[in-house]
């Protein structure tokens, strides 16, 4: 699974006057490639995809998969919280060729460790295809543990990978002790995105490459060439963004950022709404000492 390796972006979903901004989407996404990025995820968390209908679910992924045309690697974003419209969601990835699908652990169920693996054994039952599980407990209550992951990985043979997104370098380690080294650990968090890599993760699924892919990349292409000296390096100067990113709820600082610097037009949608102004000060500011923002 060598493909799904390197800096992936979480890509943010342009909206205007509430509908999918199809023009913006498409050229945010050529955007991405021409600088570089090794592969992109559409309908993640950054993705506002908890706003979407099933339909504009569907689009999103539809329009991603059709503008990449095979130039790199799509994951899906295909989770829900409840089991039957995720097989829905990945059965849709899949016909419209989506590479792999990432499925978030089902949020607000609290389900336990055998209903996991029931959950992620369904998926891919109904829709055989590449799975990247997505651990992110701050979201959705649950923390999926290494030995329930190790479960998941005897039982469904599709699970190939995690997003790991508990900011816990210690659980990463012994995900990769437990599930093995042929196992993709791709870091959920910007910050600890290096440290990730040292201890044998695969890349990273990325907020801040939105604003800054040529970096992101640049840093997993100097460690996988042997140059740690110039990913270290990297990884320091991406910190201030990383940070920057989550002055307030993700995507609305990446989603002001790519509108600053004149991508697209600053569109959320509700409950998620625009920065506080001393937030977007401090934003501003952290753009402008990176060169992003004059």
């Amino acid at each position: 699974m060598d493909f799904l390796k390197g800096a992936f972006t979480a890509l943010v979903t342009p909206f205007k006057n509430g509908q999918i901004d199809e023009e913006k989407y498409r050229e945010h996404i050529e955007w991405q490639i021409e600088k570089g990025i090794h592969g992109l995820v559409p309908c993640g968390t950054t993705g506002e995809s908890a706003t979407m209908s099933h339909d504009e679910h569907k689009r999103v992924i539809k329009i991603c998969v059709e503008q990449v045309n095979g130039r790199v690697p799509v994951i899906a974003g295909t989770g829900s919280n409840n089991t039957k419209e995720a097989i829905e969601l990945t059965t849709f990835a899949k016909e419209v060729g989506a590479d792999a699908a990432l499925v978030i652990t089902p949020y607000y169920n609290k389900p336990t460790p055998n209903g996991l693996i029931l959950h992620y054994k369904e998926i891919a039952k109904a829709a055989p295809m590449p799975i990247v599980v997505y651990n992110v407990p701050g979201r959705t209550g649950t923390n999926l543990l290494p030995q329930t992951l190790y479960e998941i990985k005897k039982n469904v043979p599709e699970v190939i990978g995690i997003k790991e997104a508990s900011g816990n370098i210690r659980q990463a380690s012994d995900i990769l002790e437990l599930c093995g080294e042929d196992f993709l650990v791709i870091s959920g968090d910007d910050f600890i995105t290096f440290p990730m890599l040292a201890i044998g993760g695969r890349g990273v699924i990325s907020v801040v490459s939105n604003i800054v892919p040529d970096k992101v990349a640049g840093m997993c292409n100097a460690f996988f060439d042997g140059n740690i000296e110039d990913a270290k390096k990297l990884h320091y100067e991406l910190a201030p963004l990383c940070r920057a990113m989550f002055f307030e709820t993700n995507p609305i600082p990446v989603k002001t950022s790519l509108h600053l610097m004149g991508r697209m037009k600053l569109e959320l949608r509700l409950p998620l709404c625009e920065m506080k102004p001393e937030n977007r000060e401090k934003l501003e500011k952290v753009l402008k000492d990176a060169g992003l923002f004059s």
